[in-house]
């Protein structure tokens, strides 16, 4: 489920149109007076409350060598301007749009010898993130990212005259984490993102975990819009499964993140096989344990994650479903999983959430599924806080991306890597 509007920007991820383009040669404009353009290249990070272009790197190396001793913070201006793919209806709102200039913190020069301005960025912080937020479809967009540089002074260089930049090609937006999973569609037409292990030899088959995404990460079909992004860029809950100490922790895992063609609750029993479509495939093409399938969702993925192990009792070794939602929202209307179904799962599950959640009530949903599970375990947090930053209380996902839930000293991943089916 998407949290309540007043989160700041929201969850986040990333846009820029990738362009080419053939550098000139340094030696052509040592007078410093012909054209010079370089291509720049967005650098975002996926923090817990979502993505944000963290830096750009200017591709500058082929200048010659620039003395780093002449970069300062206000060596160049940086300019943002973040719009939505899709049109907004008059009276809609879209959390958030921005066009601003980001603060350069500063400028430094990398092992290619490429300029790279580091910007200003924090959790909660506007102006930086790379998605946007549209209430009335309570989903997620890659903005439109136009970044406009600045050169302020010019460039002090080791050998030749100093350099002025003419003109800035914006390239790709570049986030290590979600670029490291690779694109798939499955043969039903549901888009998915998978994580690959390094194969060693002799290791064997290895588990796979299964994320799913809450609402706002699911697609908008209305609009045609199903970009197969949002689920690794709006948080960190599939990336935290990819880090090196997960995947330390699990001895390698697969991570496969599938994006709904909208939103899991709309029909769970119908989305249920497509999902059990791609695990199967999975397990077929790829070196998966069929022993080691665990499945991880927050929110209205929380809600998928219970009812896959309603629908397929004998495939998963754990379930994590966090601030899952058992109750209709609106309080109306039929459990969206029934007692009888809580009561019949035998998978080992996992269930967290945290008090203060004002979007899934606790009580009602995650504490109710808890007392009905046999055997399952439960992590209710009183607020969720990380590295000294309160989000809200229904982003309680990022303390399972962080590894951090534990009982009787065992922490949820060596839990989970633990489990067989």
């Amino acid at each position: 489920m998407s949290a309540s509007v007043s989160r700041r920007t929201v969850l986040a991820g990333g846009a820029g149109v990738a362009l080419g383009l053939a550098l000139p040669d340094p030696a052509a404009h040592a007078d410093g007076h012909h054209p010079v353009s370089v291509s720049f290249t967005l650098d975002a990070t996926t923090l817990d409350g979502g993505e944000q272009v963290t830096s750009v790197t200017l591709h500058t190396g082929r200048l010659g060598p620039i003395d780093p001793a002449g970069l300062h913070a206000d060596t160049f201006t940086v300019h943002a301007r973040a719009t939505s793919p899709i049109p907004i209806a008059p009276g809609d709102l879209i959390f958030s749009e921005y066009d601003l200039d980001r603060t350069v913190t500063a400028a430094r020069l990398d092992r290619r010898g490429d300029i790279v301005l580091d910007l200003s960025h924090a959790e909660g912080q506007l102006g930086g993130g790379t998605l946007g937020y549209i209430l009335s479809k309570g989903r997620n967009v890659r903005l439109d990212l136009v970044y406009t540089i600045t050169q302020n002074a010019p460039l002090v260089r080791r050998h030749g005259p100093p350099v002025t930049i003419t003109g800035f090609v914006q390239g790709r937006l570049s986030n290590p984490e979600v670029d490291a999973f690779s694109h798939h569609v499955s043969g039903s037409g549901l888009k998915y993102r998978l994580y690959s292990p390094t194969r060693s030899p002799g290791r064997g088959r290895r588990p796979l975990i299964l994320w799913l995404h809450g609402a706002g990460e699911g697609a908008s079909l209305p609009d045609g819009y199903y970009d197969n992004e949002t689920t690794l860029r709006a948080n960190r809950g599939a990336l935290g499964f990819a880090t090196p100490q997960a995947q330390r922790i699990f001895s390698g895992a697969y991570v496969v993140a599938p994006q709904s063609t909208s939103y899991w609750m709309e029909d769970g029993p119908r989305f249920a096989p497509l999902i059990r479509e791609i695990v199967d495939d999975l397990v077929r093409r790829e070196h998966v344990d069929p022993d080691r399938i665990h499945v991880v969702g927050c929110s209205n993925g929380g809600y998928m994650s219970l009812k896959m192990t309603v629908a397929y009792p004998d495939l998963f070794a754990a379930s994590v479903p966090i601030c899952g939602v058992v109750e209709p929202l609106g309080g109306e209307g039929p459990p969206l999983v029934t007692d009888a179904e809580l009561a019949a799962i035998d998978t080992p599950t996992w269930l967290v959430t945290s008090r203060d959640d004002d979007t899934v009530p606790p009580e009602t949903n995650t504490v109710h599924a808890h007392d009905l599970i046999p055997g399952s375990l439960i992590t209710l947090y009183d607020h969720v806080v990380w590295n000294g930053y309160r989000f809200p209380g229904h982003f309680s996902w990022i303390y399972v991306a962080r590894n951090d839930p534990s009982v009787d000293g065992t922490h949820l991943w060596q839990w989970m890597s633990r489990r067989r089916r």
